[in-house]
């Protein structure tokens, strides 16, 4: 898990990235290139913070030498099924990851809290399904299911770390 100071360091700096992301016209012009129209609106029905995230996970893969379409849409649409979850049910959650599911139980006590809390359990799953919806090829489809536990030892674990620098 690393150490306690790192991952607050980290929790600290995604919670800025989350309350201040946004995603530029011309950011958003750009996939216009590479995106089909299901993928876009998949993209654009995204919140704010996990387009930004995307994109932001994107450019990490593309410095690393990734130019593979498949994972690099991946990276793009792997949080889509987190919905518009707030920055505070993701503080719960994190806390939950970190700390024990004690903490995200309690916060369900709430009904709302209760729904964005599975609905962040779940997210790599339904981003996956959204992704197959949206005509995304079978590989894009799996690398999101997986990643949190890559099952492809290349492009999986550069998508994961990818993921975990932003």
């Amino acid at each position: 898990m690393g150490s306690l100071a790192s991952w607050w360091g980290s929790r600290v700096r995604q919670f800025r990235a989350h309350v201040r992301a946004s995603v530029g016209p011309a950011e958003r012009a750009g996939l216009e290139a590479w995106l089909r129209d299901p993928q876009l609106a998949l993209f654009d029905g995204m919140h704010v913070a996990d387009r930004r995230h995307g994109l932001d996970v994107v450019a990490t893969l593309r410095a690393d030498g990734m130019t593979d379409p498949e994972v690099l849409l991946a990276g793009l649409l792997h949080d889509a099924g987190k919905g518009q979850t707030g920055v505070w049910p993701r503080v719960v959650y994190a806390l939950g990851q970190r700390y024990g599911s004690w903490i995200p139980r309690v916060a369900g006590v709430w009904p709302p809290a209760r729904v964005a809390q599975a609905r962040l359990r779940d997210h790599a799953e339904v981003s996956a399904a959204l992704a197959s919806a949206a005509g995304c090829s079978p590989r894009t489809v799996e690398l999101i299911r997986h990643q949190d536990a890559p099952v492809d030892p290349e492009a999986g674990r550069l998508l994961q770390l990818a993921d975990e620098a932003n």
